[in-house]
């Protein structure tokens, strides 16, 4: 069982979290620059495999992005081969992405190296500090979740 300490200063809290959430960030990041992929475009790739037939507009509203500029990076992963931009069907006007084989394999190895990567450094941990993530993931979660 986690012992639970009473936090009164958020502040302090946010101050060493912060650091700690910036560097996770960024060395699961690292895991897709192997691939040739930047973390952004992973970010786009994870958009587009939730939501198959995604619109460019609906895209860079979702990245909070023109959709001039998301028009770019889509221009640029589909050189890449990793989506395909079609026109909707039912609305001639509107463009619709989907991922292309390649896009999904790319996906599907950076999630595997980036949990891999994850899991090596969580085995380094006692079963107590391991227990306290878990039981951190949920809060986090939900922090998450309120600022969508």
């Amino acid at each position: 069982m986690v012992n639970v300490k009473r936090v009164n200063d958020h502040l302090t809290v946010a101050n060493r979290l912060r650091p700690v959430l910036l560097k996770l960030s960024r060395e699961l990041r690292r895991e897709s620059h192997a691939l040739g992929v930047r973390a952004g475009q992973v970010t786009l790739l994870v958009q587009i495999n939730a939501h198959p037939g995604i619109g460019v507009r609906e895209l860079a509203a979702r990245e909070n992005m023109s959709p001039a500029a998301m028009s770019g990076h889509v221009d640029r992963l589909e050189k890449a081969g990793l989506v395909i931009r079609m026109q909707d069907a039912s609305d001639r006007r509107r463009q619709v992405l989907t991922l292309t084989p390649e896009g999904d394999s790319v996906l599907r190895t950076v999630k595997r190296r980036r949990t891999a990567w994850l899991a090596a450094r969580l085995k380094e941990l006692t079963p107590e500090q391991l227990a306290a993530v878990e039981e951190a993931i949920e809060p986090l979660a939900q922090l998450l979740e309120q600022a969508e």
